[in-house]
């Protein structure tokens, strides 16, 4: 945010705080207040004046809806979408909400309801550019490529100099390995808006910049624009990461990833020690949990889940792609059901009986077999699902769990260079954290397999990439199918994951790819020894 817009919004709080003060019952002057706090950054601030103006005018669509927009940024999704609802109740032709509510019930992983929300809106209004986008982001997830794309060049159409939806037009290429078509995008979308720092990351992602070009030097100058905010400079400062890293320029490589890091734990405000109490909750709820395990699941299913969790960058995605070669599997992805919906019952924060785990069972059977495209049996790579495997097993007592463990070294640098942008993920910036959020997976993976024995398939990524074939095969049986060749070549899966590893995956097995973190060791003070 600009300096100059800082005043702006600072003129209208000052003026907002004195009519309150002056008029406190008065609803709209709380609902400018919050619209210009939120414009600070002031989130909380601004929640408390829009709570205040939805209590004083409940009937006023607007404050409902700003309400929402507050509360999402809080990431309090299922709050934000009670707020856009009641804004369409009470204004049903409200086009912006139904986006916004599109946008809040895709966070919650309710696809079909979102994709539903952005037509509602679209057809409100046709022309409303930032709806197209939103929907092509959407339909990239619902692994519609010729529809997302479709949607992104009608917003393109509606407005020639849209870079936003030049990016996520590059973005969507990139996701499916059309790096040509990526790149020109990308490149159109600096054209348009030199400033727009994503678009040099996702660059530096497909291609690799040399120091004398256009690129690498225009990053380099946002890198030193102090008027840019922390979020946006995160973002410059990992893809000069990168680009030193591959300039072997490590010094500024380390550099870059320190301070890139360190913007994206402050803007996330992460605290280690939540997870500290979320691991030990686990645990406690773990006997809770089991007693109500559902025993007596025996109706034939038409589709079965295969659930491969660990660390994030432990190699979960290459494990997916062996597995989904098999002709009777769908590679599923990253499926977030169990963290949106199961994370209170994990923890034994909410309330427990087995009719709440029928049916959560039976909606996570919905969720799986809309996206099985008739397989019966299919894949859910999320990785902290090794969070929820007491839940897992209690739901599916039949379940086949997958657990891949990498060098716990090369598993926390992997995480550490990449700007996550979710809270739930927010240990990933700080060295410190990582190692101690590492140690937290570790005894509650050695917590499962104590109370789990011989359940929980431990497949180690190095030794696969050592021993493919011997490997592989005794993972297929484990999860009762027949040997098909084709796992032995993930490389020719058609199936394309939307991961950061999704280009790594398109090459063959191959070993090492653990050993390369050391070039960065005499950086890391010995942090990752004790691991």
């Amino acid at each position: 945010m600009k300096d100059s817009q800082n005043g702006r919004f600072n003129d209208t709080e000052t003026l907002a705080l004195s009519i309150t003060n002056e008029l406190p019952k008065h609803p709209f002057n709380w609902k400018v207040l919050g619209a210009a706090l939120i414009r600070m950054g002031k989130i909380n601030e601004s929640l408390v004046a829009s709570q205040k103006s939805v209590k004083l005018e409940p009937q006023d669509a607007e404050a409902h809806y700003n309400l929402g927009i507050i509360l999402i940024e809080l990431t309090r999704l299922n709050e934000a979408e009670a707020s856009y609802r009641k804004a369409i109740t009470l204004k049903s032709k409200y086009t912006e909400t139904h986006n916004n509510l599109g946008i809040t019930i895709k966070g919650l992983g309710r696809l079909d309801e979102a994709e539903a929300s952005f037509r509602q809106a679209i057809t409100l209004k046709p022309d409303l550019i930032e709806v197209h986008s939103n929907l092509g982001v959407l339909l990239v997830e619902l692994n519609k490529l010729n529809k997302a794309e479709a949607s992104y060049r009608k917003a393109i159409e509606l407005k020639p100099d849209y870079f936003e939806a030049y990016n996520n037009l590059a973005t969507t290429y990139y996701k499916f390995l059309r790096i040509k078509e990526a790149d020109a995008c990308l490149k159109k979308a600096i054209e348009l808006n030199p400033d727009y720092e994503s678009e040099y990351y996702l660059l530096s992602i497909i291609k690799t910049f040399k120091k004398e070009e256009k690129y690498f030097n225009q990053a380099l100058k946002l890198s030193q624009d102090q008027s840019l905010a922390d979020a946006e400079r995160c973002f410059i400062f990992f893809t000069l990461a990168k680009a030193y890293e591959e300039l072997n320029q490590l010094d500024s490589s380390f550099k870059y990833y320190v301070e890139g890091n360190k913007l994206r734990k402050k803007a996330l405000n992460y605290d280690i020690n939540h997870d500290i109490e979320r691991f030990d909750q686990l645990k406690k709820a773990q006997e809770s949990i089991k007693k109500n395990c559902l025993n007596d699941t025996n109706e034939k299913n038409d589709i079965r889940p295969i659930f491969i969790l660990g660390m994030p960058r432990s190699g979960t995605t290459l494990i997916e792609q062996i597995i989904s070669s098999h002709s009777k599997v769908m590679g599923g992805g990253e499926i977030s059901h169990f963290h949106n919906f199961g994370d209170e019952i994990a923890r034994g924060t909410s309330k427990l009986d087995k009719n709440k785990l029928s049916d959560f069972r039976e909606k996570y059977l919905q969720k799986i077999k809309s996206l099985s495209n008739g397989s019966p049996v299919i894949t859910d790579k999320m990785p902290s699902n090794f969070m929820y495997i007491s839940l897992i097993y209690s739901i599916f007592p039949e379940a086949k769990i997958v657990h891949v463990k990498r060098n716990p070294a090369a598993t926390c640098w992997g995480n550490y260079k990449l700007p996550f942008s979710k809270k739930i993920e927010g240990y990933n910036n700080s060295l410190d954290d990582l190692v101690t959020y590492y140690k937290l997976y570790q005894d509650l993976m050695q917590f499962w397999n104590k109370k789990y024995i011989n359940k929980i398939y431990n497949l180690n990524y190095e030794t696969l990439t050592i021993n493919q074939e011997d490997e592989t095969k005794k993972l297929i049986q484990f999860l009762d199918l027949e040997w098909e060749d084709e796992c032995l070549e993930p490389h020719n899966n058609k199936r394309i994951p939307h991961t950061a590893s999704n280009m790594q995956v398109r090459q063959k097995v191959y070993s090492g790819s653990s050993e390369k973190w050391k070039k960065f060791k005499p950086f890391l003070n010995g942090i990752f020894d004790n691991l």
